[in-house]
């Protein structure tokens, strides 16, 4: 890895003091200054609607629409603008097939929006939800394993949310293709923190949420739909997603048809100014950096900090089943740890205790806002938490 791919510092761009030391973005991102500003500059709009123009309900949308092609190397045709994770997995659920023989193959313990959709999918159709389950080898060949011609659906993350451990999508992919299964993958927790190429993984379906790694506002999400898709009835039927929608004067002339490609899955109300400026700045944001720098930088540090946390008893993941930005350490269960997570709070240390199969883990997930000095605080508040525990 090249010093020259590494990102210095970026808290200058955040509203972090410097006695806080934030490794929680898998939970939620903090906004930056400008994204913050933008959001301001949406709700002035809705306080002077005179200065908002028809024209704006669509040109911000096909904005974000187009920064999202580019971030996943796909064309702005493809995305639809959700209000979150399950709307877009719900979509997908709506407009696979499934039949009484097949299955729907998830994770163990993997986020409830990409679950509750596809339970009731299967109890409707008679079909069987197949849970795979880690171990020693990680997620990724028991994925492998569970794809068979019975296998109608793929319903993944990139990294499962509680354990930061990854999945070779580009494998699971071909594999899922081999099979004719459909690939419906929520990336929320993986999307502007690693690089994604459409052209490469060719999922059905991809979706994921702004307000973790993509670095915008809560209630918003972009999604995915392969242009095999484009052409099935949408969610909801809202004025907006029709053709011809944008001369208000016409819109009772009411209309069968819709706008191009995947925009008759937009949500109603998706001009929404505050969220939609906010998700704008933080995906340009993002492709400034580049997101395969971001990967490097946020995998030198994590690399550094798991060497460390062994150094200190604590076991962690091997580094091949590892994400870059998402770790886990597992709470030993011999020590009294039931209080970590409070102390760390009281120190200004902010990250998240989540069950995973292998026992109840911290999770921690660094950004570019962090830097040696957090490193470094908490590694000290959890050398004193293991010699007392």
């Amino acid at each position: 890895m090249s010093t020259l791919d590494i990102l210095p510092s970026q808290r200058h761009h955040f509203d972090i003091r410097v006695d806080i030391t934030y490794l929680n973005c898998a939970y939620m991102s903090p906004l930056m200054h400008n994204v913050s500003k933008a959001m301001r500059d949406g709700v002035q709009a809705k306080a002077h609607p005179w200065e908002y123009t028809e024209a704006d309900f669509f040109t911000s949308a096909e904005t974000l629409r187009t920064l999202t092609a580019r971030l996943i190397n796909t064309h702005a045709d493809d995305i639809a603008l959700v209000p979150a994770t399950s709307y877009g997995v719900q979509i997908a659920a709506n407009v696979l097939p499934l039949t009484s023989h097949q299955e729907i193959l998830v994770l163990a313990d993997q986020f409830p929006s990409n679950i509750y959709a596809w339970r009731e999918k299967a109890q409707q159709a008679n079909a069987h939800m197949r849970t795979v389950n880690t171990d020693e080898t990680g997620w990724n060949q028991n994925v492998l394993d569970a794809i068979s011609d019975k296998t109608a659906i793929i319903a993944l993350p990139a990294v499962h949310w509680s354990d930061g451990g990854m999945l070779d999508l580009v494998k699971i992919s071909e594999k899922a293709r081999a099979h004719n299964a459909a690939l419906v993958l929520d990336l929320t927790q993986s999307l502007g923190a690693l690089p994604f190429d459409i052209a490469k993984i060719k999922p059905d379906f991809m979706v994921a949420s702004t307000y973790k790694w993509l670095m915008g506002p809560y209630g918003l999400g972009v999604l995915y739909i392969s242009p095999k898709w484009q052409h099935a009835a949408p969610l909801e039927y809202n004025w907006i997603n029709r053709q011809g929608s944008e001369d208000f004067s016409l819109l009772t002339k009411y209309q069968d048809s819709y706008q191009k490609g995947a925009r008759r899955f937009d949500m109603g109300g998706r001009a929404n100014p505050p969220l939609l400026n906010g998700a704008i700045v933080g995906l340009q944001q993002l492709l400034e950096w580049h997101v395969p720098r971001i990967t490097q930088t946020l995998q030198l540090y994590t690399q550094d900090l798991m060497m460390c946390l062994q150094d200190i008893g604590l076991n962690t993941p091997k580094p091949h089943q590892q994400s870059p930005h998402l770790i886990s350490v597992l709470l030993p269960p011999h020590k009294n740890t039931a209080d970590w997570l409070a102390h760390l709070q009281q120190a200004n240390i902010f990250l998240s205790i989540r069950q995973t199969q292998a026992g109840k883990c911290l999770r921690i997930s660094p950004h570019l806002y962090n830097d040696s000095t957090d490193k470094e605080r908490l590694l000290t508040a959890l050398r004193a938490l293991y010699a007392r525990a």
